[in-house]
């Protein structure tokens, strides 16, 4: 499909190392069923190629971000399930996404992980969970080809860690029993060849989070790190050994804010005021700059852009609703990706910035 250029847009993006503000370029339509409900998005750093996890369309939608279009979609999933009149996102799928070499790895409603070939096409697995619920946001070490999954909506949620060898073998189980409301993004960090994932409330008290540590070779806990005053959802890693913390904070129990943590020390760095209530953050370093899809933003849906030097809010540009909550770039030609589906005032199509 096309990219609807905006009158006037310049792209210009030859030798952007520390971009500032953002433009929007243009809108990706999505074909089949009108955009209105999806999850996860995830650039390949390897082929440039966008996937989004569409439950609208059942599938996992590929775009080619070096011309901003759709070619193709895989897979078979349980799509928006609904239940008493409303869609039931602890069942419903897809969710996360991710590539592990010639396959797409992606969560289902249906407490499965589904491997599917990308030349083919074709579903080659279905890994249970060994939950009832959705298998919800991932990650993936190289190094020492592990894979972990999120069971969010599980009570109490837990992760699992397994091989991405072809006997697909669990390493490891970690159940969060003190977590108070999921557990959700995970990333790798290459540095300390640990895995990081947002626990966003420890205990009862919903301003008192922490992110895990996790070990992809034993797949066990090897510690958590407090976080106060943020209920994380996303997390990003970005430069000088920190990463970025998408906070649910939405200014009524807790000051919308985002949080920027270092690895190393456990230390929060940076408390980032005036854009919260977060999602799915982003970290582009062409761009040198976090994103964050904050859904819940005081004052509407926004896309938050932070500087990852200095941790400074640089802008906030708003989202039409949407539920505008997936966020991913790339690093090729500095695109940054907004999902905006097509309920509360949205387009449901794909929305695309630049650096302007």
């Amino acid at each position: 499909m096309r990219l609807a250029l905006l009158a006037g847009a310049a792209i210009g993006l030859a030798g952007v190392a520390h971009a500032t503000e953002l433009k929007q370029i243009g809108t990706i339509d999505v074909p089949g069923t009108k955009l209105s409900n999806f999850d996860i998005s995830y650039i390949d750093p390897t082929t440039g190629l966008y996937y989004l996890a569409d439950r609208s369309n059942k599938a996992i939608d590929i775009f080619d971000t070096s011309k901003d279009a759709y070619v193709g979609r895989v897979g078979s999933f349980v799509g928006a399930v609904v239940k008493d009149g409303k869609v039931d996102n602890d069942t419903s799928g897809p969710d996360g996404v991710l590539v592990v070499g010639p396959e797409i790895w992606a969560g289902d409603g249906d407490s499965t992980v589904k491997v599917i070939d990308s030349a083919s096409g074709k579903t080659t697995a279905a890994l249970s969970s060994g939950g009832k619920t959705r298998v919800d946001e991932m990650a993936y070490d190289p190094k020492d080809q592990a894979f972990i999954a999120v069971n969010n909506a599980e009570d109490p949620p837990f992760a699992t860690v397994t091989s991405t060898k072809a006997d697909h073998a669990v390493i490891g189980k970690v159940v969060f029993a003190d977590a108070g409301d999921g557990a959700e993004q995970p990333a790798y960090n290459k540095e300390d060849g640990m895995f990081y994932m947002s626990i966003p409330q420890v205990g009862k008290d919903p301003k008192k989070g922490a992110v895990a540590v996790i070990d992809p070779k034993s797949g066990k806990l090897v510690k958590m790190l407090p976080v106060d005053g943020c209920h994380p959802a996303g997390l990003a890693f970005g430069p000088d050994g920190n990463f970025v913390l998408g906070c649910n904070a939405n200014g009524k129990t807790i000051p919308a804010q985002t949080v920027v943590m270092n690895a190393e020390s456990g230390a929060v760095v940076a408390t980032v005021a005036g854009i919260g209530g977060a999602d799915m953050v982003n970290y582009n370093a062409r761009n040198n700059q976090y994103y964050t899809g904050s859904r819940d933003n005081p004052g509407g849906p926004a896309l938050g852009v932070i500087d990852a030097t200095t941790n400074k809010l640089v802008q906030t540009i708003p989202l039409k609703g949407g539920n505008p909550h997936s966020v991913t770039s790339s690093e090729a030609n500095g695109h940054v990706y907004v999902p905006v589906g097509a309920v509360g005032g949205g387009d449901g199509t794909i929305h695309v910035f630049a650096p302007n």
